[in-house]
């Protein structure tokens, strides 16, 4: 499995499981289609942060292959 940690790892179009901020105590897990990435740095220890296709916002913990 790939590293969701990794800028390089995401790009736009992949499918990915992610945790909005909403659910970071719960760690619930929301699929679906990276649109944008919207962490600059290099790596990021909880996930990069992307905005999927429908709008939500959060950090990728999971790269569907």
């Amino acid at each position: 499995m790939k590293d969701g940690n990794k800028r390089e790892n995401i790009k736009p179009g992949l499918r990915v499981k992610i945790v909005l901020k909403a659910d970071q105590r719960s760690g619930k897990l929301t699929e679906g289609i990276v649109k944008d990435l919207l962490t600059n740095s290099f790596s990021h220890p909880h996930g990069i942060k992307v905005r999927l296709e429908d709008g939500q916002v959060g950090r990728v913990q999971e790269i569907i292959e």
